[in-house]
């Protein structure tokens, strides 16, 4: 950690990084124009002063600028990483340095270091907690419960942490609301899909140099990451396989043109292998053992407890780092199976995660979430919400028209048509 005199508390990588954060973080705001409209409101407004905001979101030149924005809207925000391999150094550097918002996050961390950035977020007393993944409320309920009574409310971004947060609601665990941001129509339908498909490809290929084109590629699961994911390996070529749990997901990656099987089936014949699915051993010991020679694993779900690491180390006589990102197992009998990033999100442990044109408008539904969780937390229950309807629409019609695009509006008469029942054949 850098001793140079700061701004802000924090502890990140290096100071020295600080004015390439600059430039990273002004190149992806050029592409957020939803939220510098956003930015602008909250600037005039000031609908977030004298809120403390604790953030635990990947340290990206995208989140930067979310974090920017709720800055001039009056919060005091810190934020830590929410994956020790997501941080984009430089950023935070500048984040500090620049912006005089504390950063805990370091590129490659280890785990106590993580939980310990954590605690040093929640040091911070917030009035918000924003999340990915959920670890910091977590820590919250469980190990910091002297903060949790200050907080009014929260929001999530991914599916991973919402699984976790209903579970606590159902659970009666959950002591504050919080709003699904990966619920919202604005977020999961293109940052999951089109984020998720383009940036795991990126980082898979950035790690590997591996061609597609040809080769089998096994997507494990087909929420809406792995819709974006499968939809990205064929247009590059590749021939997809999609694993799934759910039938009526299986049938529609069928209609797809995918195909589908097990992975009993897939193992044997896969060459490169991504898991999206939000669960644990996903890939594990009876799939290793039938890989290929070769075989490439990764992972761009949340956690990397999606593959079952412990064990393919087990299975392994030695392992060895052969290219950045990417650890080789040998196993006793002689196969090598390649496992990208540790395991964890691979779109952003080698690459740069989501392009900031489709993280706009996810940050846009996170920014005005914690507007209304401001406004409205009082009347709201100890449990998990959707993104309200008109903020969701709200986005989408503010993303529509920075890229110049009209769309049409109901006539009186069609408005009138709709809201009857009388007229028929």
């Amino acid at each position: 950690m850098s001793t140079t005199p700061t701004r802000a508390a924090g502890d990140i990588a290096d100071f020295a990084l600080a004015d390439m954060g600059r430039k990273r973080i002004d190149w992806a705001n050029q592409s957020m124009k939803v939220l510098q409209i956003i930015r602008k409101e909250f600037i005039k407004n000031q609908p977030l002063r004298g809120i403390r905001v604790s953030a635990c979101l990947h340290v990206t030149a995208e989140t930067a600028n979310l974090a920017i924005t709720m800055r001039d809207g009056g919060a005091e925000v810190v934020l830590c990483a929410s994956n020790p391999l997501s941080t984009q150094d430089d950023v935070a550097a500048c984040l500090v340095r620049d912006y005089n918002i504390p950063v805990y996050a370091i590129k490659g961390e280890d785990n106590d270091t993580y939980y310990s950035h954590i605690m040093s977020a929640l040091d911070h007393r917030p009035h918000i907690t924003m999340d990915d993944g959920a670890d910091l409320v977590t820590t919250a309920l469980t190990k910091r419960t002297d903060v949790v009574d200050g907080v009014i409310a929260g929001t999530e971004e991914t599916t991973t942490g919402i699984i976790r947060l209903r579970a606590m609601a159902k659970q009666g665990v959950l002591r504050y609301p919080i709003i699904a941001v990966n619920d919202a129509d604005t977020k999961h339908l293109f940052d999951n899909r089109y984020g998720t498909g383009q940036s795991t490809i990126d980082g898979i290929i950035r790690a590997t140099n591996f061609l597609l084109a040809g080769s089998k590629f096994v997507v494990a699961g087909y929420g809406w990451c792995g819709r974006g994911l499968a939809s990205r390996a064929r247009g590059l070529g590749a021939e997809v396989i999609v694993t799934e749990i759910d039938p009526t997901k299986a049938i529609e990656a069928v209609m797809d043109g995918f195909r589908v099987m097990s992975m009993d089936e897939a193992a044997r014949i896969g060459d490169v292998f991504c898991t999206v699915t939000g669960n644990k051993s996903v890939l594990r010991k009876e799939h290793f053992e039938v890989m290929k020679d070769g075989a490439i694993i990764s992972n761009s779900g949340h956690f990397n407890v999606e593959i079952d690491i412990p064990t393919l180390e087990k299975m392994s006589s030695s392992k060895r780092a052969t290219r950045n990102f990417v650890e080789e197992f040998s196993l006793k009998d002689g196969r090598k199976i390649n496992l990208l990033g540790d395991g964890r999100l691979i779109n952003l442990a080698s690459a740069e995660g989501h392009p900031p044109s489709v993280m706009d408008m996810s940050f846009a539904d996170q920014a005005l979430s914690v507007e209304y969780l401001v406004k409205n937390h009082s009347s709201l229950e100890k449990k998990v919400y959707v993104v309200p309807e008109e903020l969701d629409k709200r986005v989408a019609r503010l993303k529509l028209e920075s890229m110049g695009i009209r769309i049409d509006r109901l006539t009186p008469e069609q408005e009138e048509y709709l809201a009857s029942w009388n007229e028929g054949t």
